[in-house]
């Protein structure tokens, strides 16, 4: 056993090894059993017991059924069996591949003399010369492997899995010790509906806030609705008006920038949005970020009796409030008439204190989106990890060009629920305590990227690398206490030594 191995779950792991060389005490160690399909397991259930060689066939059909229907519904599965089958092993990796699964070989190569020594220890050994006619078998085969479809073939070491994303940049945490980079956190606050209830949300709000100044955020975002949104719970649960969240946060804080992700265009007169912003940058002494976005909820537009405009007209809105609110800000009273707007006197006093507020535009949208946020904002925010990152990056700079303005004018955020802990065990832990009753372990991890410290670093390392300068957070057990602080780490990887 040597460094530790972190695998893509889920995937399927083919553990392949003569008799005696530590499969199954291996698989015992590091996986729960119902993710164990054993050869000699169903030998036990279909024949007499596990040495019963009349019933292999009968099991060995029995796992075939096993490993298809688990690779079908997209779980980690290891099978314990010799693996020296190179037709099986193919089949296997073929069906893991067709279902977008990634596919392991463990490797077994432990020396024939200690294989022989533990064969003899068992109550019914095989003979030996058995024994190293497996140990010639996987020698045969060991360079054949790669050529297989295995993305990893790997001897045994201390493992665990985390979800495929961060297993494929875990290697980068180590990069960021060697040659940092830079990167700001912000952590954004979804949920208020916490132990103690209403009660108790204005306390825990200015201590979470104080809290993730002290660890290093550099930023504290809320969303802007009024119920809350599906992909956090029923509509019934507690929601708080966005803005008059920063303005107490402003006064429980001293350094963290405040603003939404993102203010729905339709929401409010935009006027009057730019009335809200340039207070909060007052009353928070110059610190406010004006988040804005097209606006999706509908369903919430119509709970509240408020009109939901066509796509195309709310990006019309979207690009007129993109030209106003920088007048609404700047000095004098100037008229604007823009595409559905029209103001008679852009003016607000007092202005905020901020000579330039920056304006962020959330959203995906590579034609329209993007290229608002390229020719008027200073910010934009994407959501989605490596893959999709990289690529709207790629997009919003070919809009840059296209405008004339260097792709560094528009700085790139990136929001993700993210769950983190000190190592393994605590991780496993808070999976277990937080995931839905019908959601399982391993589909919960992904959800909520969860991660250890190290797994962490080496994801953002790589959001960084693709042009990401504040990863934004939303913390799943942000209410309960704790979480703040084991992100801290996380932070400490990326700011730079004093």
């Amino acid at each position: 056993m040597t460094d530790e191995l972190v695998l893509p779950a889920p995937c399927l792991i083919v553990l392949i090894g003569p008799s005696g060389a530590g499969k199954s005490t291996w698989a015992e160690a590091h996986f729960p059993p119902s993710q164990i399909v054993s050869s000699d397991a169903l030998r036990a259930t279909v024949g007499e017991s596990e040495d019963d060689l009349a019933a292999s066939d009968d099991a060995f059909a029995i796992l075939e059924q096993i490993v298809e229907q688990r690779l079908t519904r997209g779980l980690t599965t290891i099978v314990d069996t010799l693996g020296l089958d190179a037709a099986r092993r193919r089949r296997w990796v073929d069906r893991a591949r067709r279902r977008g699964l990634s596919a392991v070989a463990v490797v077994f190569t432990t020396p024939a003399a200690e294989c022989r020594v533990r064969n003899r220890a068992r109550a019914k050994p095989i003979a030996d010369r058995a024994v190293a006619g497996q140990v010639r078998q996987l020698a045969e085969q060991r360079a054949l492997l790669t050529d297989e479809g295995f993305e990893l073939v790997v001897e045994p070491a201390v493992a665990r899995m985390a979800p495929r994303h961060l297993a494929k940049t875990t290697e980068l945490a180590a990069v960021q010790q060697t040659t940092p980079t830079e990167l700001q956190f912000g952590l954004q606050v979804p949920v208020f509906t916490w132990p103690g209830g209403p009660f108790e949300i204005r306390s825990r709000l200015a201590s979470m806030a104080r809290a993730a100044e002290e660890v290093g955020f550099s930023s504290v975002w809320v969303m802007d609705h009024f119920r809350q949104i599906p992909m956090f719970g029923p509509p019934w649960h507690d929601m708080l008006e966005s803005y008059t969240v920063l303005a107490h946060l402003a006064a429980v804080t001293e350094r963290v920038r405040l603003g939404t992700l993102v203010s729905g265009i339709t929401h409010r007169n935009v006027a009057h949005l730019a009335k809200i912003v340039a207070t909060l940058d007052v009353l928070s002494g110059g610190r406010a970020v004006c988040g804005l976005g097209l606006g999706w909820f509908e369903a919430e537009h119509h709970a509240l009796g408020w009109r939901f405009p066509p796509v195309a007209e709310r990006y019309e809105l979207l690009e007129d409030a993109l030209e106003l609110l920088p007048l609404m800000w700047g000095p004098g009273a100037p008229a604007f008439a823009g595409r559905v707007l029209d103001v008679p006197e852009a003016m607000c006093y007092p202005r905020p204190l901020q000579q330039h507020l920056p304006i962020l535009v959330g959203g995906n949208g590579e034609r329209r989106t993007l290229r608002l946020a390229a020719q008027y904002a200073d910010m934009c925010n994407i959501i989605g990890e490596l893959d999709v990152v990289a690529h709207k990056v790629a997009v919003l700079h070919a809009h840059c060009a296209e405008l004339g303005r260097p792709p560094d004018a528009v700085t790139v955020t990136q929001l993700s629920t993210t769950l983190v802990g000190r190592d393994g065990d605590e991780l496993d832990g808070l999976i277990e305590r937080l995931r839905p009753r019908r959601l399982g372990a391993q589909r919960y991890a992904a959800r909520v990227n969860a991660g250890t410290v190290t797994d962490q670093i080496g994801r953002f390392r790589a959001l960084a690398d693709a042009g990401v300068t504040t990863a934004i957070v939303s913390l799943p057990d942000a209410g309960n206490g704790g979480a703040i602080e084991r992100f801290a780490p996380v932070i400490e990887a990326f700011t730079p030594a004093i």
